[in-house]
């Protein structure tokens, strides 16, 4: 999903990036369809309506996941979410961040632990909230 199409994630804003990622499920949404992500996914029909219309509805990192797993030729779920995840933990790797820096670098939006737990995958993460951990970590990774 986001492996190699956002390499440049830390020169967007967090919304900006969280659009791009809209962008992207939309392109998804588009090619196989409304009715057949719905089918496919647990994410109701209006949802992916939303979406495909640029209301930018609350997704998770989950439900992308989903999206994007609708492809016929694509990357399975777990995958996609393995290396979603894996992009965040090898970007505070590479940017020398632990859980706290990151907290103290997105202003405290969310706490030390809880972006442990859903960097982990142990907590359930919005695409709003993976696109501000995720232009971070890339922005001091320079």
């Amino acid at each position: 999903m986001l492996r190699g199409a956002f390499d440049s994630a830390g020169e967007f804003s967090p919304a900006e990036l969280r659009t791009e990622y809209e962008r992207r499920l939309i392109e998804t949404v588009d090619d196989v369809g409304v009715e057949t992500v719905a089918a496919e996914t647990e994410i109701d029909q209006e949802t992916v309506q939303a979406l495909v219309d640029g209301d930018s509805p609350e997704l998770t990192l989950d439900e992308a996941a989903d999206i994007l797993a609708t492809e016929p030729d694509g990357l399975d779920k777990e995958t996609i979410m393995a290396e979603a995840r894996d992009i965040l933990l090898m970007g505070m790797s590479m940017a020398v961040l632990d859980v706290e820096a990151l907290a103290s670098g997105i202003d405290d939006e969310m706490e030390p632990k809880e972006i442990q737990q859903k960097v982990e995958g142990r907590y359930p993460i919005t695409l709003a909230e993976y696109a501000t951990l995720h232009q971070y970590i890339e922005s001091e990774k320079r």
